[in-house]
């Protein structure tokens, strides 16, 4: 699960676009994902648009579109930069925002597939806010 947010808020800030080949596109890995963490507004409108409660700009559709693809296959086309936002994002959610965890593990692993396979991962961040 630990993978599941961090593909996804990565992509909250990040906006994966598919290549055709090896990795998502880079075009938004300048993005600082802290600044939306610590914006309850932006925070809202990306979750919201990612749980289908509300619009979603370009690279929230382009992160809503993607994140299936890069949870079944644990990242593989993420970069560096994006793996290395999905951990703030993942270690930021499980400590300060559970709730929205709870929520889009739900919506993007209903059936906790996952949660368990990436248990290790995600109690590993537990705390460590």
């Amino acid at each position: 699960m630990k993978l599941v947010l961090c593909i996804a808020f990565t992509y909250l800030v990040v906006a994966v676009w598919c290549k055709p080949s090896s990795t998502y596109t880079d075009k938004w890995d300048h993005i600082n994902v802290e600044e939306i963490l610590e914006s309850q507004r932006l925070l809202k409108a990306y979750v919201h648009c990612l749980l289908g409660k509300g619009l979603c700009t370009p690279d929230g559709k382009a992160l809503k579109e993607t994140l299936p693809d890069a949870l079944e296959h644990e990242c593989s086309k993420c970069t560096a930069k994006q793996k290395s936002s999905s951990d703030t994002v993942i270690r930021f959610l499980v400590n300060k925002r559970p709730d929205l965890w709870k929520e889009l593990s739900h919506k993007y692993d209903p059936d906790n597939i996952y949660q368990e396979r990436y248990k290790d991962k995600i109690d590993s961040v537990k705390g460590s806010a």
